[in-house]
């Protein structure tokens, strides 16, 4: 298949949910801590990336969609500097602060590219807040063609259910990111995206792949979805549709450095491809065309649509 630059760039997307600011501690080992038998990172370089919500944001704007960011931070240093990443990817950043928490965070030591630990800040908004936010989001939708919610449990996304009815309504696509085993919240979303583990955690582990396809289809007309993508990392992924067609993609990824994100990328590719009325199976094969790119970078990364491209014409 073959793609353009500007293949993406007339669909207006709108991100909402949980951002975080991921911040990276890159250095090296050589001993041990004579306080503990833990590794002592010698830090060399740090680095600031979007997180969450944020990252998606990033992965629409690399394939060159418009892209309105719509998060809840709180008043603090890490607010202001996952606004200004937002921004400098060229998405429109806005937020609601809410001055009873901190900005989510996540700290990651890094030592020969690889993670020793990570450090998570999580604090979940208000409901005062809350209700700021679903206002906000209302108006936002007018001049938007699909929106991502990406729901990292953080509290953001408490009123999911009201805004994917009321996009639902105003004939928006509504692509989800689904966290935790109450998957009732997203009924009537135009497509979710669990990864296996998510999936396992609502419907049971299957015992074959004629079950995990039953199962599959099962949900996807409880939530009564219109589609319901499962991510399967080195089995590639699987899409369930409403007509009963069931497309598989196997992983496309030749070397895997870091996981980190790649949910993000999966989503916003697939909203994309959602929007632009891509069939099944090429929208699957995009997917994980990116998602192999992605997966063979250190952190959490993006994949740019001449990336992309230039994988696609190698292949």
């Amino acid at each position: 298949m073959k793609i353009s630059a500007e293949q993406f760039s007339s669909i207006r997307t709108l991100v909402v949910g949980d951002v975080m600011l991921d911040r990276y501690w890159f250095g090296s080992v050589d001993r041990v801590s004579p306080e503990a038998p833990v590794p002592i990172l010698s830090v060399n370089e740090t680095e600031m990336r979007a997180g969450g919500a944020a990252n998606v944001a990033h992965n629409l704007r690399a394939l060159g969609a418009p892209t309105h960011s719509l998060s809840i931070i709180g008043d603090d240093q890490a607010g202001r500097d996952i606004c200004a990443l937002i921004e400098s990817y060229g998405a429109k950043a806005s937020t609601i602060k809410d001055p009873t928490i901190k900005t989510i965070e996540k700290l990651r030591l890094m030592a020969q590219n690889h993670q020793l630990l990570r450090a998570d800040f999580d604090h979940r908004p208000s409901d005062e807040v809350l209700d700021q936010y679903f206002r906000a989001f209302e108006q936002a939708l007018t001049d938007i063609d699909v929106v991502i919610l990406s729901d990292y449990g953080k509290g953001s996304l408490r009123d999911c259910a009201k805004m994917i009815e009321l996009a639902r309504t105003m004939g928006k696509t509504v692509i989800v990111d689904p966290k935790g085993n109450d998957y009732s919240r997203y009924h009537g979303a135009s497509l979710i995206t669990p990864n296996t583990r998510e999936f396992e955690a609502v419907v049971g582990v299957s015992e074959s792949e004629d079950q995990f396809s039953e199962r599959a289809f099962e949900l996807r007309e409880a939530l009564a979805i219109d589609a319901l993508l499962v991510t399967r990392s080195e089995r590639g992924m699987s899409l369930f549709e409403a007509n009963g067609q069931r497309v598989d993609s196997p992983a496309q990824a030749l070397e895997v450095y870091d996981v980190s994100g790649a949910g993000d990328t999966v989503i916003a590719l697939m909203a994309l491809c959602r929007a632009f009325d891509m069939t099944a199976q090429d929208s699957l094969h995009l997917a994980n065309t990116v998602a192999g790119i992605v997966v063979g970078k250190v952190g959490t990364a993006v994949a740019s649509i001449d990336e992309v491209i230039e994988k696609l014409e190698a292949s």
